[in-house]
């Protein structure tokens, strides 16, 4: 039968918590002397900082020679400064409506009269207006256009246009032609003011 090995720890009682023993040898071997350590600190070498050089001898150096910057600049080839054309503010609808004279004006609303079946009964209603008064009102009621309420004739008559619609070219000269003139009544469609003046009215009821 194999010898077993006692153990010289005490054993620790049920319910006892077990001491740690620092009575123990050190294993690892410590340098000393020029081997020892060294702190990070007193390693580093001191290197003294240059004194400042007084401030009106700096001052006469940078007089004297030019900076580095300022040489590159000079080798640099200088771009040519080419005139930039203006910019146009007006697009080319705007250019060809204000080309249109009076008369084309008139003979345009000739034209919508002519394809009328009941021309007196329109007449009647268009009594007192001027010409291009009644190319705006007619361009308010064209619903191929877009909606007239909320928005000003000249933002509609743009819309129209970048949607492909080609709305008349005369309605555009006949508003340019009043803005230039300063009627600032022509800027909204007649049925929308008409609209907003019945909600307003209609608030006191």
């Amino acid at each position: 039968m194999p010898a077993t090995r006692k153990s010289t720890r005490a054993s620790a009682g049920a319910g006892k918590q077990q001491t740690l023993s620092f009575k123990h040898k050190v294993t690892k071997a410590i340098k000393t002397g020029k081997d020892g350590y060294k702190s990070p600190s007193r390693t580093r070498e001191y290197v003294p900082k240059p004194s400042p050089e007084p401030e009106s001898k700096k001052a006469e150096e940078d007089a004297s020679s030019p900076t580095t910057d300022e040489e590159h600049d000079r080798d640099l080839p200088q771009p040519e400064v080419q005139a930039q054309p203006a910019v146009q503010d007006k697009s080319e609808a705007e250019l060809q409506a204000e080309k249109i004279t009076d008369k084309a004006i008139e003979r345009y609303w000739d034209r919508i009269e002519a394809s009328r079946s009941a021309r007196a009964v329109h007449r009647k209603h268009t009594e007192g207006l001027t010409t291009g008064e009644k190319v705006l009102r007619y361009f308010d009621v064209s619903s191929q256009y877009g909606p007239c309420i909320g928005i000003t004739r000249i933002k509609r008559w743009q819309r129209a246009q970048r949607l492909g619609l080609n709305p008349p070219i005369e309605v555009l000269a006949v508003l340019l032609k009043e803005e230039a003139e300063g009627n600032k009544g022509i800027e909204r469609a007649h049925m929308d003011e008409l609209l907003n003046s019945t909600a307003v009215g209609s608030v006191g009821v």
